[in-house]
C-alpha cells in the first residue's frame, strides 16, 4: 500500500484524525523511567501500544532520539510498529532540507535505515532538494509550509511582489506542492493549528493534498477551528499531539492516561468534523 493508501485506511478503521507525535524527553518521564535515556524504547512502545487503534498515523521525532543517542531505540521502535500496527502509516518528523548526493542519503535514511512511510522536509532549496525521496514509489513527503512559531512569519509571511497575485511565500509554496512538484501525488503539507484562518488560505490552494496539523493540545490549537480549515476541499487531515498524550501522566499509569487523552482528542475532533 502507498502511504495515502494506509492513511485513508487508518483513518477510517481507527475513525481517527488523530497522529500521536513521538517525542521523548527521559526528564518527563514517568518516576521509574525518569531520566534514563535507555528506557527512550519502552516509554513509546507502551504509547503506541495504548493508543495504535485510536490515530491515523504516528510521528516520531528524530531530534528527540538522536540526541539521547539513541538511534539504534528508534529503529527498533519502527520495527514495532510495523509489527503491533501495520496498518497505521508513520512519519519520520525530521525536517530534511539538503539538495543533490546529501539528500539521497537523508531519503535512504527515512525510507531504508528506518521504513518509515513519509517524511517531514523543507522546501527552501528548491524542488531539487524534494525528488530524490520522491523517487522511492509510494512514500510521502509533506514540506513545511506555514509553521506555528513566531519566527514563522521571517520568510512564510513574507509576500511575492515578483508572482502574479503577490502571494505569501506559504500560499506558493503550496501551489507548487499542489501542482507542478506533485509529479507522484506523494506531497503533503505541514501547517500549524495555531493559524485556521491560514489553513483556510492553503486549503484554498491546494485543496486535495494531506495536511499535517501540529500543535492541538500543549501548543494550544483550536480543535474545532483547525478540522473546520482543513476539511475545505476534501484532502486528508493529520491532527498531532505529543506532550498532552505523552506525558498525561508521570506515574505508573502513564500509558493507560496516554489513551484516554489520545481518545478524548479523536473524540472533540471527530465531534469537530460534524460541527
Amino acid at each position: 500500500m502507498t502511504f495515502l493508501d494506509m492513511l485513508r485506511d487508518a483513518s477510517t478503521r481507527n475513525n481517527s484524525m488523530l497522529c500521536v507525535g513521538l517525542d521523548p524527553e527521559p526528564s518527563k518521564f514517568p518516576a521509574a523511567m525518569r531520566g534514563d535515556a535507555s528506557k527512550i524504547y519502552d516509554f513509546c512502545a507502551a504509547i503506541v501500544d495504548a493508543t495504535a487503534d485510536l490515530v491515523n498515523s504516528f510521528k516520531p521525532q528524530i531530534a528527540y532520539f538522536a540526541a539521547h543517542r539513541a538511534e539504534d531505540q528508534l529503529e527498533k521502535l519502527m520495527e514495532h510498529m510495523r509489527r503491533v500496527a501495520p496498518h497505521v502509516p508513520v512519519i519520520l518528523d525530521a525536517k530534511r532540507g539538503d539538495i543533490g548526493s546529501t539528500a539521497e542519503q537523508y531519503a535512504k535514511e527515512a525510507f531504508e535505515r528506518y521504513g518509515a512511510d513519509a517524511v517531514t522536509l523543507s522546501p527552501f532549496m528548491g524542488f531539487d532538494s524534494i525528488t530524490p525521496y520522491l523517487k522511492y514509489e509510494g512514500k510521502g513527503a509533506f514540506l513545511l509550509c506555514r509553521t506555528s512559531n513566531p519566527g514563522g512569519d521571517d520568510l512564510q509571511a513574507q509576500t511575492l511582489a515578483h508572482i502574479p497575485g503577490n502571494p505569501h511565500m506559504f500560499e506558493h509554496v503550496a501551489k507548487l506542492a499542489q501542482g507542478p512538484w506533485n509529479t507522484n501525488g506523494q506531497l503533503g503539507l505541514v501547517v500549524g493549528a495555531t493559524r485556521p484562518h491560514e489553513i483556510e488560505r492553503v486549503r484554498a490552494v491546494a485543496p486535495t493534498l494531506p495536511l499535517l496539523i501540529p500543535g492541538v493540545g500543549a501548543q494550544g490549537g483550536d480543535a474545532v477551528a483547525t478540522v473546520k480549515a482543513a476539511r475545505l476541499g476534501g484532502g486528508p487531515i493529520i491532527i498531532n499531539s505529543s506532550r498532552a498524550v505523552l506525558y498525561a501522566s508521570q506515574g505508573e499509569d502513564f500509558a493507560a492516561a496516554a489513551r484516554q487523552a489520545a481518545l478524548t482528542t479523536r473524540d472533540t475532533l471527530n465531534a469537530a468534523a460534524q460541527a
